[in-house]
């Protein structure tokens, strides 16, 4: 029906019927359309008048990172843009690969088959990427955001130096930064699956 229809006391709108009403955002303000609802009520002194209620739904807005890193990395062009990552794997052994400022350490993990699994792809929605990082250089990145923080709390055998490997970006301060694999990691693919490079 229309927006102007009278609503008895006892109707309650549904979700469904509210959303078939208003699908669309106001392009001017980007915020949800108001809804009128003319209701009829009684007074001993007017009879049944009518009155009109007028609300407007909140905008949830979501938090997002707005960490710039590199999601396909590419070799490094330049030694001024080298830098070089050792990743300690599950079995004690080291591999050293040569990353560029901007990329992102799980992502370039996956491009050179390291055993970092990311599951939700580098949206804060799991611990899958969980590494160690050398305390020289633990010091020297950001403080973890509190989506990071509470991802970390569901990782096996969290440590004061454990960070998502998918909010490590490589600057050059970082060159010969060293990530350890747990050995143990919360896994969210159960059929085997191995997350392959973009």
């Amino acid at each position: 029906g229309s927006r102007d229809e009278a609503v008895s006391r006892d109707e309650v709108m549904s979700r469904d019927e509210f959303m078939s009403r208003d699908k669309t955002m106001s392009r001017a303000t980007n915020t949800p359309p108001a809804v009128n609802i003319i209701r009829p009520l009684s007074s001993p002194f007017l009879g049944t008048v009518s009155t009109d209620i007028r609300f407007q739904p909140a905008l949830r807005h979501l938090h997002t990172t707005h960490t710039t890193f590199h999601e396909h990395p590419r070799e490094p062009e330049s030694e001024e843009e080298t830098v070089r990552i050792n990743y300690i794997l599950r079995d004690g052994s080291c591999r050293t690969i040569a990353g560029r400022t901007g990329d992102n350490v799980m992502y370039l993990a996956h491009k050179h088959e390291i055993e970092i699994e990311g599951a939700c792809e580098a949206s804060l929605a799991c611990c899958t990427c969980h590494v160690y990082v050398a305390e020289e250089y633990s010091e020297m990145l950001e403080e973890p955001s509190e989506e990071e923080e509470d991802m970390l709390d569901m990782a096996p055998e969290l440590r004061e130096n454990s960070r998502l490997s998918c909010q490590i970006v490589l600057e050059k301060e970082l060159d010969g930064i060293t990530v350890e694999l747990p050995r143990i990691t919360r896994n969210f693919y159960v059929d085997g699956h191995v997350p392959q490079p973009h």
